[in-house]
């Protein structure tokens, strides 16, 4: 019995071993344990560890889409072209959808945070149609440019177009790459606005390449010097006068550049604490023109470097309201008028804007508002353009989903006396300028090309939701231009103006912006 049962068990734990043996066989190999996504807490909200590095990215944007009323350009006014025309070609609305997407690395070393940035946007825009003929062609086309031209002309309407506004690597207090300048405010052009063409404060939202240092001082204090590319936003024309009816400008010339010889030269303190902030700024602005002529032969004027200045102000939670806030800037330039009318603004300094009159004899009326950097003609040395200016909003939460602004700005553009001799002639009538020379002296009583323009604008927003916010903006411009008298304007068969005689007029322009915002 005995034996039996000793057999018995054997053989059972024969079994067993041989059954185990087979499922350890079948077993897959253990497989690695799987990275999961990790909050970095390093750099704020928002932050995750990019699987298998010591990297952390936060990804971020938006969507919006923007209704606009009376503008050919979007949010900016109608201030030139088919916009500034007021007729047919001028748009009674157009439509802008955009996304943005936003991507901010950052790694801890032992020099600190290395960072990088980038901000792509994709927009579609409506935009305007013209009537595509030349000067001076018997042939007029109604509709000479394709639907939405401000989109990729190589898929027509539903491609539209991919913009890069910012691009730039930070390490150890140094800024590489395209930003915005240091010369700006830190709400740039918006004080308490969506509208885009507001005057007196200089700075592109799309950033600009630029080499920057910044100095951390504690308490809220930095400094930066900066070298930046001025090609893209901060030239706003060497007028060769010499070249008249033939530039943009018309009796303005025509730009006159040079190849890029030296970059813009930017130094700003700020002060940034819990009461506020204050900004003071500083840059010079080489102006490089290139020749008289078609050829070396022809000489050319020397270089002369601009300068602009600028304070900014910010209040915070003034005793209004939680929240309530104060901004505003103000700018003086000498030659480097961008820090003052900046890309979007006033057609950047190129109004031309149709109204019109009462005067008997006259069609219709004209104003201008143009603001170079400078103008020179062939032998003379080049003239540089002064401008001042400053913009701001008061900005009160009427409760955490509503809150309103009301804003304002104002520059004035002035032409040293011997910039005026050149365009309204030595005695001031128009006789012997470029002025004349385009339009014709008879009619003049004022020959004066310095101009103000002032904007008065109001926006409410709504905020249902966190970051989702709807928007309404509504802006008056007011061009207050200098020149008196009526002008033989020779015609614009791009936006449908005869030739002509029109009087000058100071101009008016309102815009309204509708817009829808989700943040993510």
């Amino acid at each position: 019995m005995t034996t039996v049962i000793k057999s018995l068990i054997l053989g059972s734990a024969a079994v067993l071993v041989a059954v185990g043996g087979v499922h350890a066989a079948d077993l897959p190999v253990k497989a690695k344990a799987v990275e999961y996504v990790k909050v970095c807490s390093l750099y704020g909200p928002g932050f995750y560890y990019i699987p298998g590095t010591d990297t952390c990215i936060k990804l971020g944007g938006y969507l919006r889409m923007d209704v606009l009323a009376n503008t050919n350009v979007d949010n900016t006014g109608n201030t030139s072209g088919a916009g500034g025309a007021n007729n047919r070609f001028t748009n009674g609305y157009m439509w802008q959808s955009r996304e943005n997407l936003n991507i901010d690395t950052r790694t801890a070393t032992e020099y600190g945070a290395v960072r990088t940035y980038a901000d792509l946007n994709f927009s579609w825009t409506s935009d305007t149609y013209g009537a595509g003929a030349t000067a001076g062609s018997t042939i007029y086309s109604p509709i000479g440019t394709a639907a939405a031209p401000a989109n990729a002309t190589s898929g027509g309407v539903a491609y539209g177009v991919f913009g890069i506004y910012a691009a730039f690597i930070q390490f150890a207090g140094f800024t590489a790459g395209r930003a915005v300048s240091q010369f700006s405010a830190p709400w740039i052009n918006y004080p308490g606005n969506n509208f885009d063409g507001l005057v007196g404060g200089g700075g592109a939202a799309t950033g600009v390449n630029q080499f920057t240092y910044t100095a951390q001082f504690g308490n809220g204090t930095s400094l930066s010097l900066s070298a930046q590319d001025q090609t893209a936003y901060y030239q706003a024309g060497v007028q060769n006068l010499g070249v008249i009816g033939t530039g943009a400008l018309g009796a303005y010339g025509a730009r006159d550049y040079a190849g890029t010889i030296a970059p813009d030269f930017v130094g700003m303190l700020r002060v940034n604490q819990d009461w506020g902030l204050f900004q003071a700024s500083l840059a010079a602005h080489d102006n490089h023109a290139a020749y008289y002529g078609g050829t070396e032969l022809t000489g050319h004027p020397d270089d002369k470097w601009g300068w602009a200045g600028q304070l900014a102000l910010s209040i915070k939670n003034i005793p209004t309201g939680p929240g309530d806030t104060i901004n505003i800037q103000g700018v003086y330039t000498n030659g480097a008028t961008r820090y003052n009318i900046q890309d979007l603004a006033g057609s950047a300094g190129a109004n031309t804007i149709f109204g019109g009159t009462n005067l008997p004899g006259a069609y219709q009326s004209i104003g201008f508002g143009i603001a170079p950097d400078s103008v020179f003609v062939t032998g003379g040395s080049q003239q540089l353009i002064t401008t001042w200016g400053m913009n701001g909003a008061f900005i009160h939460n009427w409760n955490p989903y509503w809150n309103t602004s009301i804003y304002g700005a104002y520059a004035g553009i002035r032409y040293n006396d011997t910039a005026k001799a050149l365009i309204c002639g030595p005695t001031g009538t128009g006789v012997g300028g470029s002025f004349g020379a385009s339009y014709g002296a008879a009619g003049l009583t004022s020959c004066n090309p310095d101009y103000n323009i002032a904007q008065l604008g109001t926006q409410t927003q709504w905020t249902p939701v966190k970051n989702l916010t709807f928007t309404a903006d509504l802006t008056y411009t007011h061009l207050d231009q200098k020149y008196a008298g009526t002008i033989a304007f020779p015609g614009s068969a791009a936006i449908g103006k005869p030739a002509a005689v029109y009087e000058l007029k100071d101009q008016n322009t309102l815009l309204l912006l509708l817009r829808a915002r989700r943040n993510w």
